[in-house]
């Protein structure tokens, strides 16, 4: 057994000694020092703990110190009574505190007992009771929180078991601080008992034994009474004090005194306010002035210091982190945030602040929420985060659309003008400056507010910049889905689908095909502009012929028939015939002829003079078809159309090139012209 376990065993004993072995006057006397002085060490470390578990071993400390008190007291009620003396500290602590008035000394010891009993003590005794209560609810909680971070690999199993002793000591301290707070409140009625038993036996043992008068006795006795009383009853006071503080306590990174100071002294406006009503209360009420100036003058000066330390304060943080700005540039781990690339940026030059600027008007930001909106709608895609940043190297009306970190579009705005696009016929009243539509590449003009009406007038489409810009951002967005779909995205909604068809996703990943199989065959239904918000639908035509092949091109026809009804209502409007270019037989001839197979699938083989001779003559039938005002699409048998389509798909990648499987059989198809060899 160690030196200092030793002591605390001897201290206990002597404890229990101490109230049936009478003590000598000055061992007494050190003794009640001894109990002031350790009350004071326990209050000052209540409030220096951040965390009511640094001082969990007080609900036992202050069983200890309310025994060590009423051992003090029996041995100062042994002494008054047979001695008619109890020290030089009890007497003092009577003869100081009454101030030779008997009545002031017992008043002032009802008062301290009463806040010690129904302020005090009452008040820890319901939070720590609560206290308790909430903590034993809330462990299930926080010990799921604890095995779900360990299972995420947030934390380690140290720091899990570390975790859940923690949750553990918490519920045995506040429950062994609600019974402790008992002992407090027994101290307190033991006081009082005390303090009747003083008077009563004094007065007795004084006129009977030792031959005073009345008036002698009640006054000697009541003084070591009313000194008893305050020599225990100030230690208990400020024990009772602690426990107050040591269960209202939150965790916080500080103790109490600091976060005293910077939460109550953190709004110097506010004590500006209270030092105005202070003053106001000097020269508007009897109040005299030289009693609120001198404190009103004092709020104000502090409220001053802390404003100026508030600002400084504030500068040092932004001085601070800019050095810590410039120091993550010059370390050799500030290039890895360089890496990353945004998958769609908008940049654009000074002079089209305005746009993205809400205090300027511009709803820049409200357009692109409702364009990913629109392209969640019309393709089934979820389109990333815009990235929006002016840029001063560029003009200042230009802005530019990057995909991936390049530029794929660019266009000119002028903001204090409108777009007008022709019908067909020129209206030469209508002037401005000459520009292409930067979506379509149409011929249009920037006019003025003045000419805009007189443009409606004459049937040109007459737009803002911001519809201009929105315009051209969706249609981007369209052209280029495909790129923005990775196996990161397509997991994404392969999930969200998951929700509602659990079977089918778990029958198709990774059973039938691979995750980036799926995408694959995803991005090809997207390049050619082909909706895969009917998702459910892609997945169980892969379900059903992904066990037959896994080639993606042929996967991506199976599933084009199957968004027949899908597709034909892209391409034709209600009521109208489907205007077509057909592909003749010699042209399906020799396509299907020039089909060479390899291990990696399929390809087309065709000789320089035919793949030139078919660009020139499909591109003669679009002409027409444009030129009547007719949307171009090429038809042809499912056997050619994915080769076909690996054909033109560099130089007329708009030209949408169907089969006839993709369409439904009650549309009408119209010839426009066929396409032969």
């Amino acid at each position: 057994m160690k030196a200092r376990d030793l002591v605390v065993l001897v201290g206990i004993i002597g404890i229990v000694l101490m109230m049936v072995i009478p003590l000598p006057l000055w061992l007494l006397d050190f003794l009640l020092i001894m109990n002031i002085a350790a009350a004071l060490l326990i209050i000052l470390i209540g409030m220096n703990t951040q965390d009511a578990l640094q001082f969990s071993i007080f609900p036992s400390l202050l069983l200890i110190t309310t025994l060590f008190r009423l051992a003090l007291s029996v041995s100062t009620t042994r002494n008054i009574l047979a001695n008619a003396d109890a020290g030089s500290v009890v007497r003092t602590f009577g003869e100081f505190v009454a101030g030779g008035n008997i009545v002031v000394g017992f008043v002032v010891f009802l008062i301290l007992v009463v806040v010690q009993f129904i302020v005090i003590t009452k008040g820890s005794e319901r939070v720590a009771e609560v206290s308790a209560r909430f903590t034993l609810d809330a462990m299930p909680g926080k010990q799921m929180s604890i095995d779900a971070d360990l299972n995420a690999g947030m934390i380690n199993e140290q720091q899990a078991k570390e975790r859940r002793e923690k949750i553990a000591r918490e519920a045995d301290f506040y429950g062994a601080m609600d019974g402790a707070s008992k002992f407090v409140k027994g101290d307190a009625i033991a006081s009082i008992i005390m303090l009747v038993i003083n008077i009563i036996g004094g007065l007795i043992i004084g006129v009977a034994m030792h031959d005073m008068s009345i008036a002698e006795a009640g006054s000697l006795y009541s003084i070591l009474t009313i000194g008893d009383g305050l020599v225990s009853q100030i230690p208990a006071l400020l024990i009772s004090t602690a426990a107050g503080i040591v269960v209202t306590r939150a965790s916080s990174e500080g103790n109490l005194a600091q976060d005293l100071t910077a939460q109550m002294f953190s709004y110097p406006k506010l004590l500006y306010i209270v030092a105005g009503t202070i003053a106001a209360l000097g020269i508007f009420t009897p109040i005299h002035v030289m009693t609120t100036f001198p404190i009103a003058i004092l709020l104000a000066f502090a409220a001053y210091r802390m404003q100026q330390n508030f600002t400084r304060k504030q500068a040092e943080e932004v001085q601070l982190e800019e050095e810590q700005q410039i120091e993550e540039v010059r370390s050799p781990e500030s290039v890895i945030g360089l890496l990353q690339v945004d998958p769609i940026e908008f940049e654009f030059g000074y002079g089209l602040i305005p746009l993205a600027d809400a205090q300027q008007g511009g709803d820049l930001l409200d357009r692109i929420i409702l364009i990913r909106r629109q392209c969640a709608l019309e393709l089934g895609v979820v389109v990333p985060v815009i990235r929006i940043r002016d840029n001063i190297q560029l003009r200042p009306n230009e802005y530019v659309i990057k995909i991936k970190g390049n530029t794929v579009a660019r266009g000119d705005l002028l903001l204090n003008h409108y777009l007008a696009m022709s019908p067909g016929i020129e209206d030469d009243s209508i002037t401005g400056i000459d520009t292409l539509e930067p979506a379509f590449g149409l011929p249009a003009l920037w006019i003025d507010e003045s000419t805009k009406e007189r443009a409606e007038l004459s049937g040109y489409t007459v737009v803002d910049p911001p519809s201009v810009v929105a315009t051209h951002l969706t249609e981007v967005i369209k052209k280029h889905a495909h790129e923005l779909l990775g196996r990161q995205e397509t997991k994404a909604l392969i999930e969200n689908v998951k929700e509602n068809y659990p079977a089918l996703v778990d029958d198709l990943i990774p059973n039938v095909l691979s995750l980036g199989d799926v995408q694959k065959v995803l991005v090809k239904l997207l390049r050619e502009k082909i909706s895969i918000r009917d998702l459910v639908t892609i997945l169980e035509t892969l379900a059903d012929y992904g066990t037959y092949t896994k080639d993606t091109e042929i996967l991506t026809e199976y599933v084009r028939q199957a968004l027949s009804r899908q597709i034909t209502q892209q391409y034709t409007t209600s009521g109208e015939s489907l205007k077509v270019i057909t592909v003749g037989p010699t042209l399906e001839k020799k396509i299907a002829e020039s089909v060479q197979q390899s291990d990696q699938g399929s390809y087309l083989a065709l000789d320089p003079t035919s793949t030139q001779v078919i660009y020139q003559r499909i591109n003669d039938q679009v002409t027409k078809l444009i030129q009547a005002g007719q949307q171009p699409v090429v038809l042809t048998s499912p056997t050619i159309r994915m080769y076909l389509r690996q054909l033109l798909e560099r130089t007329m990648q708009d030209i949408p090139v169907l089969s006839y499987s993709e369409l439904e059989p009650n549309v009408e198809i119209q010839s426009m012209g066929v396409v032969n060899l």
